[in-house]
């Protein structure tokens, strides 16, 4: 069953854009998704003649990643409206492509931010798969805790660490797991320690090439959702790369890590508020198929309730994420509050109106046969990822 969306200002073109995405979602995504995730190992994802390549391609087709700007036409105000319908839809269709579709970019956006030539033709390449590399085997979350605190470092060494070496940086060490795209990235989005040789610690954002001596990933992470997502560790030897490649220096770093963790949390609040209404979307259609006491499961009292409440919390998490997108792209700079709100709501509530989904499935819905059981993976998954919930609301809650 299509979502119907109750936003009532939606232009002929933006509803143009939900349709055609809606059907890539629903004829391209799912279908492959459900393939991906049933791959009991995760190199098989990745595998040459795996359907990820070919969503990928189609992916590339349609332009999304360049519908949002549509050539300076659009409004800062309609471009928000557009990335949240764009997210929303491709949450619904599949969660983890739909993340590894938005971190490939995070190269191009990075080198855009840069305003280098240079780094603009090398890196903004439409078929170059990026990551974002910023976690590590000591550090995850707690780098979001630390981060912009005067007087504070993130306690114990860093794992990965860039030292300038003449007109060039040197990185050695290793980026944990969890990065994604990592193993199938062509070039980093790179967040890491630095020494620029002063004796102090400092941190600083790099484009980093993948394809240079020194460079080395580990297996993909075997996981329990978004299994279509790829991920894996990234190793770097001595890898050199130019000066010029650091795009966000120390003194800069802590307002550009700001804004593109709001950027991430709110994409990530659009995603999963897509994902909260594939499962309602789900149950609603099986309550109206399940016959149980003689009548469609639906008529009853008790399921009504349910996809009642299911309803709300869908709509409410919409709402919040498309209103959060909205202000963050218009106001500078960026409420991480805000999208650090939206993240957690569209994540928790895809979680429960998942488990809440399943719960009218009854026992088929712990059946791989039907597609809940997926999603509700796929959402406990989120409640962890681009950092964890629990640490983000604390961070948030600084700046109330």
């Amino acid at each position: 069953m299509a979502s119907i969306d109750y936003e009532v200002e939606l232009s002929e073109g933006e509803r143009a854009v939900r349709e055609t995405v809606h059907r890539f979602a629903e004829e391209v995504m799912r279908p492959a998704g459900a393939e991906l995730d049933a791959m009991a190992d995760p190199r098989d994802v990745i595998a040459k003649d795996s359907i990820l390549w070919e969503v990928f391609k189609k992916h590339r087709a349609l332009g999304l990643a360049d519908v949002p700007a549509a050539n300076g036409e659009l409004t800062p105000a309609q471009q928000a409206r557009l990335r949240c319908i764009i997210s929303e839809e491709l949450g619904w269709g599949d969660s983890g492509l739909a993340i590894s579709f938005g971190v490939a970019g995070f190269p191009r956006m990075m080198a855009q931010m840069s305003g280098k030539p240079e780094l603009i033709e090398r890196f903004s390449a439409n078929d170059c798969i990026g990551c974002w590399a910023g976690t590590e085997p000591d550090h995850g979350s707690d780098l979001i805790y630390y981060m912009n605190r005067p007087g504070t470092e993130p306690p114990g060494r860093p794992n990965c660490i860039a030292r300038k070496d003449g007109d060039s940086f040197v990185l050695s060490g290793q980026k944990s797991a969890w990065v994604s795209n990592g193993t199938i990235a062509k070039a980093a989005a790179m967040f890491c320690a630095v020494d620029m040789g002063d004796g102090k610690r400092a941190d600083g954002g790099f484009l980093v090439p993948l394809d240079v001596p020194g460079v080395s990933k580990g297996r993909p992470l075997n996981k329990i959702g978004q299994r279509a997502l790829n991920q894996g560790e990234i190793f770097f030897d001595h890898v050199r790369i130019p000066a010029d490649y650091m795009v966000i220096p120390p003194d800069a770093y802590p307002f550009a890590t700001e804004m593109i963790l709001s950027n991430a949390n709110g994409g990530m609040g659009s995603i999963f508020a897509g994902v909260a209404q594939a499962a309602f979307d789900l149950a609603i259609d099986y309550a109206k198929q399940r016959v149980q006491g003689g009548v469609p499961i639906f008529q009853h009292q008790s399921v009504k309730l349910r996809l009642f409440k299911m309803f709300r919390q869908v709509q409410a998490a919409k709402a919040l994420s498309r209103q959060v997108t909205l202000y963050n792209s218009i106001n500078a700079p960026a409420m991480l509050h805000l999208a650090v709100a939206s993240k957690v709501t569209s994540t928790n509530t895809a979680f429960e109106v998942a488990s809440s989904a399943l719960q009218i499935f009854g026992g088929n819905g712990l059946s791989r046969e039907y597609p809940i059981e997926k999603l509700l993976r796929d959402a406990r998954a989120s409640m962890i990822e681009d950092g964890c919930n629990d640490l983000l609301s604390l961070k948030a809650a600084e700046s109330l």
